[in-house]
């Protein structure tokens, strides 16, 4: 692979090989383990409506055998040290995973880009698993509870590809060829287009002499130019999918920051005071003073251009008109007086515990280092993030609440008993 150029930053290892694949590493000396993670730049957002749910499809694909194992030599080779493997699709990116003991980290490494490299997309593998993606889309599609949110993303972000569901469509998948699917992988599976990552007790030149033995005489860089990403236009409106549920499920949001916005501290923090845990604003207003729903909460999502902020709920059909008075209401009232000292203190607490708890374990540091090199190139340590989550001011918060949930148009989704008349006043 040639001579690779490696720098030290912080707390973590990072070498960039000449093909273009970045490695990651961060030793924690008190485990006897190490997570794994081999992330693609590729997810639901850079498929094309024919190749809707080609990422999530090919995540299945790849654990099916490759030239040198099959799919049950790949399960008993982990269950045999103890070992788990998996993988997961997002809109933006794609990761496949191992958590082992330190000592079986080269046969980790070995099997995640044996799958990468020499998967063999076997068409009865293909027709195999686009009877189970089909499952796994009506099984998805009878939990109105998430594909609620599904139906919010796609009347926010309108026809643009990150308002599709990952799992694609029964029309896309039913209609996806074996050698289409096949192409993509070959397209976007490029080291150029991959970092590894990996936290434990691990050594860094071991992970790089591994990672760069199991790449050899991988081509380097993008054997053809991914589509451009292109920044969503954000939409407002209303979308009700009637429904004969026993319980009403609504989404309701507005555009929010991108993952590199220097103010997703201080939404966080907000987030957190308005509807991100028991003591929320949301939960004590509308479950706990009133007894109107057993679930609502807020939540930021971002992307690498945008993001949004919602608030989702689920209640009985005939309450629905009063918790949505009441959701609005309390938007227009943080818009307008932002938080009190004490949610702020708390709000910040709060986020500042749950980011630290998340990074305790070698899969929540190899995610960390994952996630922010494919997706910002920043990686921020423990304490800069404590520290900019510290610095967060209450103008900070009360600034962020006027831009984010009172500065754009705001779009609900629905599903229940209902027609699409007399929703259109909670979005104006």
């Amino acid at each position: 692979m040639g001579a690779a150029d490696t720098m030290e930053a912080g707390t973590f290892d990072r070498t960039e090989l000449p093909s273009g694949l970045r490695i990651l590493t961060e030793r924690m000396p008190g485990v006897r383990s190490v997570a794994l993670g081999i992330w693609a730049g590729v997810g639901s957002r850079d498929e094309t409506p024919r190749l809707a749910g080609a990422s999530h499809y090919l995540e299945h694909l790849l654990f099916k055998g490759t030239k040198r194992r099959s799919a049950r030599d790949i399960a008993e080779l982990m269950d045999a040290v103890g070992g788990e493997a998996n993988a997961f699709t997002a809109k933006e990116y794609t990761c496949f995973y191992a958590r082992t003991l330190d000592r079986d980290l080269p046969l980790a490494v070995d099997i995640l880009v044996d799958m990468l490299r020499f998967s063999k997309i076997a068409k009865a593998d293909v027709e195999a698993e686009r009877t189970v993606i089909l499952e796994e889309i009506g099984m998805h599609n009878d939990a109105p509870d998430d594909i609620v949110h599904d139906l919010f993303a796609e009347v926010l972000l309108g026809g643009h590809p990150l308002g599709r569901p990952v799992l694609g469509t029964v029309e896309s998948i039913t209609g996806m060829s074996r050698d289409a699917v096949a192409r993509y992988w070959r397209r976007h599976y490029v080291p150029g287009n991959l970092v590894v990552a990996a936290a434990g007790n691990c050594a860094h030149d071991e992970v790089v002499e591994l990672v760069t033995g199991a790449f050899e005489g991988a081509e380097g860089g993008p054997l053809q130019q991914p589509p451009a990403r292109h920044e969503p236009r954000i939409y407002g409106g209303v979308q009700v999918r009637r429904k004969p549920t026993e319980q009403a499920h609504l989404v309701l949001g507005t555009r929010g920051l991108s993952r590199s916005d220097p103010r997703r501290f201080a939404l966080g923090v907000l987030n957190i005071a308005f509807g991100g845990g028991m003591s929320s604003r949301l939960f004590q207003e509308v479950r706990e003073q009133r007894g109107l729903v057993y679930s609502i909460y807020s939540y930021a999502t971002q992307y690498s251009e945008t993001g949004s902020f919602s608030i989702y709920a689920g209640t009985a059909p005939k309450r629905v008109h009063e918790v949505l008075t009441i959701v609005r209401d309390e938007l227009d009232r943080v818009v307008a007086d932002g938080l009190t000292e004490e949610e702020l203190e708390r709000g910040k607490g709060h986020l500042k515990g749950s980011l630290v708890l998340g990074l305790e374990d070698t899969s929540g540091r190899m995610s960390r280092l994952g996630k922010s090199e494919l997706t910002s190139g920043e990686i921020l340590s423990i304490d800069e993030i404590v520290r900019r989550v510290d610095e967060v001011t209450d103008a900070d918060v009360q600034a962020v609440a006027k831009e984010v949930l009172g500065g754009g148009p705001r779009s609900l989704a629905l599903i229940g008993p209902f027609d699409q008349e007399g929703f259109e006043r909670y979005i104006t």
